[in-house]
């Protein structure tokens, strides 16, 4: 803490302050950082496998094959939720589990789950999308912009 903030407090807090950082537990910020590389790149290597099923089974392009595997992925984080898989996962992996697009399916059907006595309208349907909502909203806004911008460069040349 800098010295103008503790100046400016009195002997009781500066004592507290102390007290406190003496007995903060110190969070294990590489392990964290390496475990929560893991569990995302597990995630990443199970969509890339499934993108393969998908070209593989059902004749799918690169291209084409990256709607079904997302809604794959988001099924399957769904699923785990609702079985409290995801839940534990989250707990070991961190950001790693919340980052991809498994995250997003993680966030709505959680929402769902916590909010199911109130009904399916008012509980269910009126909270699913309060988490990711803002996701959709800023997802979708921000490939407007994108589009947006990609069709202005067409129109002038540049790409």
């Amino acid at each position: 803490m800098g010295n103008k903030k503790m100046q400016k407090m009195t002997p009781q807090q500066q004592q507290y302050q102390q007290l406190e950082q003496k007995h903060e537990l110190k969070r294990p910020v590489l392990k964290n950082c390496i475990k929560a590389f893991f569990v995302g790149g597990i995630i990443c290597a199970i969509g890339q496998a499934i993108t393969y099923f998908y070209i593989y089974f059902f004749n799918f392009t690169e291209q084409t094959a990256g709607n079904p595997t997302t809604a794959t992925l988001i099924f399957l984080s769904m699923l785990l939720t609702g079985f409290g898989v995801y839940d534990r996962l989250g707990q070991f992996g961190g950001a790693g589990s919340a980052v991809p697009v498994t995250g997003f399916g993680n966030a709505v059907i959680s929402a769902a789950i916590e909010h199911r006595t109130e009904g399916f309208v008012f509980g269910v349907g009126g909270n699913m999308f309060k988490l990711a909502g803002s996701v959709i909203l800023f997802g979708v806004f921000a490939a407007f912009l994108v589009a947006l911008i990609k069709t202005l460069l067409m129109m002038w040349g540049a790409l």
